[in-house]
């Protein structure tokens, strides 16, 4: 999940993420496509802000 309140769009976690999951939303926010998504937690770690937050099942 991204909180869009603080995701500053600086595309880390884009240019990280190991299955193309992330994308930007219309705002330029990331946005986590839970279809692709394999929970690494890859994104979570390099987001500056902690703006990513995954729940692993």
């Amino acid at each position: 999940m991204v909180d869009k309140e603080i995701c500053l769009g600086c595309g880390a976690c884009v240019n990280m993420c190991p299955v193309g999951a992330i994308k930007f939303d219309e705002n330029g926010k990331a946005e986590i496509d839970p279809n692709i998504c394999i929970k690494c937690g890859t994104c979570e770690g390099v987001c500056p802000v902690s703006a990513i937050t995954i729940k692993k099942d």
